[in-house]
């Protein structure tokens, strides 16, 4: 086939997302799939962790609605993910979202791709070389269905822990849970789009990025699932900060569209919330009249 010329198109979301536990992960992609959609009922939650996700369901206090559930009980195995996986794009559709939480498990849990591979070293008698070879090509299938799905999708992933000593607000030093590599095979995140590395402290950035996020860092909110949905549709560019090249995200209960409009309107450039807040108190500093200098009492 002879090459022609590249053309962005519309495509599909595959946004993994990595942290330690307590990190948010579940919450945020449900805020990333709420913005992509603007249905919760357009949104299926695979749950491998005993039925937790439930508790985000219809919250008032974290403004989740009532999403499509299904939990997936051990053995954790492909063939189980697989089938779940299909079950949920066919309840969703084609603009909707499935969310696997979390697909660590089918990695390292009971049933999972480490535990095939034992079981074929045991049952076959073969080289570990040989078993692995097999239990890559299970494992790569399983990657290859759920990125083929037709709905966009979101795994997340636990990351491995490990502890830091840092100080606190008050300057006592304390350990601190830090998450590593994620609970998969190595470089699964790079079958991904984007890549979201969660802290504690629920802030996020990205390790991958093949859409506008460049390094963004920051809480992961529906507004942002509504820019990825946009930027993936073909359309639209987000809008950068015009002093710091900055992505204008959400701020202070105000979309950043209307940041940019209003930034716009008042300053004669399109801010971020935070260049916005310097362009003001720059402003309330500088003289009323710029050729004369301040008269001291």
């Amino acid at each position: 086939m002879a090459f022609k010329k590249a053309q962005r198109k519309a495509a599909k979301m595959r946004v993994a997302l990595a942290g330690p536990s307590g990190a948010g992960k579940t919450l945020s992609a449900l805020y990333l799939a709420y913005g992509v959609t603007g249905d919760w009922s357009k949104i299926a939650l695979i749950d491998t962790e005993h039925g937790r996700a439930q508790f985000y369901a219809e919250r008032s206090d974290l403004e989740t609605g009532a999403f499509l559930y299904d939990e997936l009980t051990p053995p954790y195995s492909p063939d189980r993910y697989i089938q779940k996986v299909k079950e949920a794009t066919a309840a969703v559709g084609p603009d909707g979202v499935v969310i696997v939480d979390s697909f660590s498990h089918a990695w390292d849990n009971e049933g999972g791709v480490l535990d095939l591979k034992t079981e074929l070293e045991q049952t076959q008698n073969k080289n570990s070389f040989t078993v692995w070879n097999e239990a890559g090509k299970i494992q790569n299938h399983l990657v290859n269905t759920l990125l083929s799905a037709d709905c966009h999708i979101i795994v997340t992933m636990r990351s491995k822990m490990a502890y830091a000593m840092e100080q606190n607000e008050r300057g006592k030093t304390v350990p601190v849970k830090i998450g590593l590599a994620p609970v998969q095979r190595e470089n699964t995140e790079y079958e991904f789009d984007i890549v979201f590395n969660i802290a504690r402290s629920h802030t996020a950035s990205t390790s991958k990025d093949t859409t506008f996020l460049d390094s963004w860092t920051g809480v992961i909110t529906p507004e942002l699932g509504k820019q990825l949905k946009e930027w993936l549709s073909g359309g639209v560019e987000p809008d950068r900060c015009a002093d710091c090249g900055s992505l204008i995200v959400a701020a202070q209960g105000r979309s950043a569209e209307q940041i940019a409009e209003g930034t716009v309107k008042n300053y004669g450039r399109k801010l971020c919330w935070n260049c916005m807040t310097k362009e003001i108190k720059k402003r309330k500093e500088k003289p009323a009249d710029e050729g004369t200098a301040p008269v001291s009492e």
